[in-house]
């Protein structure tokens, strides 16, 4: 088994091969970890990290990711992408993650050769290897690069890494698409996702770093981890009145605690099988 140090060091060499590259850039840790390494290996000059912009995703992870990549004094450029516009997005199917990643791809491939960069590079990890992720078909296609995974290095390496890098967002919560909030096959408009960004934008502010608020039509389902149980229900009352507010007509909180990916248990492995290989 490799140690941290020479999944690192593969991480550096895999790099050091490349001229001039693209990093496909959320903000969260493993794509930082990229675009961190790759400024270190190949100078700021050599490196863009494009921050995509929709309204599957808030403006607030949007600015972060942003803000992130300047204090790391990387030019950033953003990209507004039209989500909702595909059919297969907007109806929420099982596949709608690859035509996300298809969407994002291509338009990452346009700024490469705008560039004239050797290759674009994600911040997708091991771990997604063993999840439901239609997206690595997507990059597959777009023949983007997943450095991480070519150096073998997994979640808790990536994090390990961003702390003795200095990263301050070496332990922050994985975000994801706004509408993993919602059942497959419900229609995703843009009034259904924004209140859905304003009612975690809220429980975050109440303290719940960890949150997921999931829709069932009127029912909003909140899910925090078990370790935040007493403080939810202290503030139950508070909480119920504003994602009432909202328009929710009910509010629960899942027993079962935060689980990440929720929403696709519901789906059968044949389900997933097609999606995946296409």
């Amino acid at each position: 088994m490799k140690t941290l140090i020479e999944k690192e060091e593969k991480l550096q060499s895999i790099l050091a091969g490349y001229n001039k590259v693209i990093v496909g850039f959320s903000g969260g840790i493993d794509s930082t970890v990229v675009l961190k390494e790759a400024v270190d290996v190949l100078g700021k000059d050599n490196v863009l990290a494009v921050v995509a912009n929709s309204e599957l995703f808030s403006d607030e992870e949007y600015n972060k990711a942003v803000s992130l990549a300047q204090e790391l004094k990387v030019n950033v450029k953003g990209v507004e992408l039209d989500y909702l516009a595909n059919e297969s997005i907007s109806n929420n199917t099982p596949d709608s993650w690859y035509f996300m990643k298809k969407i994002f791809y291509a338009a990452l491939n346009k700024l490469a050769a705008d560039f004239q960069a050797d290759a674009v590079l994600d911040g997708m990890i091991m771990d997604d290897n063993s999840d439901f992720r239609p997206g690595l078909r997507a990059r597959d296609e777009a023949k983007a690069v997943s450095v991480l995974q070519v150096a073998d290095i997994y979640k808790t390496d990536v994090r390990m890494i961003a702390k003795k890098l200095g990263l301050n967002n070496w332990n922050k919560v994985a975000s994801c698409s706004v509408s993993s909030r919602f059942p497959y096959y419900t229609k995703l408009t843009s009034e259904k996702l924004a209140k859905v960004m304003q009612a975690e934008a809220y429980l975050r502010g109440m303290g719940f770093s960890t949150v997921r608020v999931r829709v069932h039509g009127t029912v909003a389902r909140v899910e925090v981890p078990e370790e935040s149980f007493a403080d939810f229900m202290a503030a139950k009352k508070e909480i119920n009145a504003q994602l009432m507010h909202l328009g929710y007509e009910f509010v629960t909180l899942d027993l079962s605690g935060f689980e990440s990916g929720r929403m696709n248990n519901v789906l059968s492995e044949n389900i997933k099988k097609k999606v995946l290989v296409g």
